[in-house]
């Protein structure tokens, strides 16, 4: 097995002894991840994957643990570590943190490739997250909020290239947007904050697990379904109004977005948008190569002019579905109510 970062055959295994998992079989290889390291393997015992996560404190490793004990308990589908012989669920390797999981099985498809019935489970799963994590109550700080992205956009503004001075104004002009109508008072829980089709596992169309959960915060649930949104939802160089729906079928069929919300999307949407664009650009200026752990931030500057209506792109399609998605419940319970009214009319 290659060496990425110094993690050589020889640690996997010393690693597994203290986890009693056997000699190490089949290894798929090392997937870099940017700030993060996986590989999967075999054993006698089963297949698994291992972790190498950078994480800015330990404390962030330990929050994204208790939050997914807290998740499996509830039966949501996601990676749960193992305990070594000494009961740790992580250890320290090279200021990064090492993890072992039983692997779920499934497979991470491309956005291209998901269709209807997965898109449909996914939101189905988002919602399912919201539900359940509604009964979270420990904190976990937020690390993308408006402020927090406005901050970082100030510190890589004057590091821009004289060539991107278009690019400099739209972001100008959208933070200033934002700041003035992005609505805070909504429904708020644990939220996944990046998912996105690599962090979805499916068996056919059935969702087997959720990754990635070092994003996870407590946020507005709007703004988690927004990023699903432009993840999951937008392909080529257009929104797909038949992918919204079957997301959004999945997430209403547990959890009915209220009025307020369904305003509110739009603006979401651009947020999202706006949050990834700042932060590949960081990625980018910093010598990352975009796509390697990262967003491609022009990905999110082709959305982002969509969302703004600069460029065609399926955006008045989807205002539509959002304008008419509150009043269509809406009618369609007030239409069932009526039947139920006149059949208990005619039974009298």
């Amino acid at each position: 097995m290659a060496a990425y970062a110094d993690l050589t055959t020889s640690t996997l295994q010393g690693v597994l002894d203290d986890y009693g998992l056997g000699r190490a079989g089949k290894i798929d290889g090392l997937a870099n991840g940017g700030a993060e390291v996986r590989c999967i393997f075999e054993t006698s015992k089963g297949r698994y994957l291992l972790r190498v996560a950078q994480a800015a404190r330990e404390y962030d490793i330990k929050r994204e643990i208790e939050l997914l004990g807290f998740l499996s308990k509830h039966s949501f589908p996601c990676p749960w570590p193992l305990q070594d012989r000494n009961g740790r669920f992580y250890r320290e390797y090279q200021r990064r943190y090492l993890s072992i999981y039983r692997w779920s099985p499934g497979q991470a498809l491309s956005v291209a490739g998901l269709n209807a019935a997965q898109l449909e489970n996914a939101g189905r799963a988002l919602a399912n997250l919201h539900t359940i994590g509604r009964a979270y109550k420990k904190g976990i700080d937020n690390r993308y909020n408006f402020e927090q992205v406005v901050d970082l956009y100030r510190r890589l503004r004057p590091r821009l290239p004289s060539f991107f001075g278009k690019i400099s104004r739209l972001l100008d002009e959208e933070f200033d947007y934002l700041r003035r109508h992005l609505e805070q008072r909504l429904p708020k829980g644990i939220i996944h904050g990046d998912l996105f089709a690599e962090r979805l596992l499916f068996r056919g169309d059935r969702l087997t697990s959720v990754l990635a959960f070092e994003s996870a915060t407590r946020g507005k649930f709007i703004a988690d379904l927004a990023t699903a949104v432009n993840a999951l939802c937008f392909l080529g160089d257009q929104y797909s109004l038949l992918r919204f729906r079957s997301l959004m079928l999945g997430y209403e069929s547990l959890r009915a977005l209220s009025l307020a919300e369904w305003d509110a999307f739009p603006n979401e949407l651009r947020y999202s948008s706006l949050r990834f664009l700042v932060t590949g650009l960081q990625e980018w200026l910093n010598g990352g190569a975009c796509g390697n752990g990262s967003r491609d931030f022009r990905e999110f500057l082709d959305r982002l002019r969509v969302l703004r209506r600069e460029k065609s792109g399926g955006m008045d399609e989807l205002l539509m579905a959002m304008a008419t998605g509150y009043d269509y419940r809406k009618y369609q319970k007030i239409k069932t109510t009526d039947r139920n009214h006149v059949a208990v009319c005619d039974a009298k």
